[in-house]
């Protein structure tokens, strides 16, 4: 507790604000809400500059393609449908075999290359969140039920990775995170199975 007051007294009010906008985008892409996608433009634009300044650099540029994502998805997500709101819809075990094959490779790539060519902090772990971010940001777009499951690993590995950056309140913000995923998971089960 005393970590977090004094990462509280130390954060900037940009963080804040981020971290705001950020349980937003969470809080309505769990009812299925389009305007998840314009808090999230929001944070992101936020983020591409603290993640830069934390030496973060996969991280910073996986804001940047967030942006574009939350354009893509709130169009995508108002598009949709008969009700002109997109279905949820499951990927086969190939589908996901292929995007967890995705990730692992261009984790080792980008996480070698940013080893011996960057002083990025943690280039594996960094590398790994990106990518495999970017294809759960793909599948949020396409409303894929098991994008809540990458979510789950995914905010676990980024927990750890700021918590060694002194981003003490955005850890406690992907901790938040944690908990929204599965109910999240839980709440477009539940979706799923109603539309079927």
């Amino acid at each position: 507790m005393d970590a977090l007051a004094a990462a509280w007294a130390a954060t900037s009010s940009w963080e804040v604000v981020a971290m705001g906008l950020g349980v937003a985008y969470i809080a309505l892409a769990t009812r299925e809400s389009a305007w998840c996608w314009v808090a999230g433009f929001a944070s992101t634009a936020i983020y591409v500059r603290l993640f830069w300044d934390a030496s973060l650099l996969m991280e910073s540029a996986l804001q940047v393609f967030y942006l574009v994502m939350s354009v893509v998805g709130f169009w995508r997500w108002r598009a949709g449908g008969e009700d002109g709101h997109a279905p949820i819809v499951r990927w086969s075990p190939r589908q996901h075999g292929l995007a967890l094959g995705a990730i692992a490779v261009a984790t080792v790539l980008s996480g070698f290359v940013l080893s011996r060519t960057t002083s990025a902090a943690l280039p594996y772990a960094d590398s790994f969140t990106t990518w495999a971010s970017v294809v759960t940001t793909v599948m949020v777009a396409q409303k894929v039920l098991g994008n809540w499951v990458y979510w789950i690993v995914i905010n676990i590995v980024g927990i750890y990775l700021y918590a060694t950056r002194g981003l003490v309140l955005t850890c406690a913000l992907y901790a938040v995170y944690e908990v929204m995923a599965v109910v999240g998971l839980v709440q477009w089960t539940r979706s799923y199975r109603k539309q079927a």
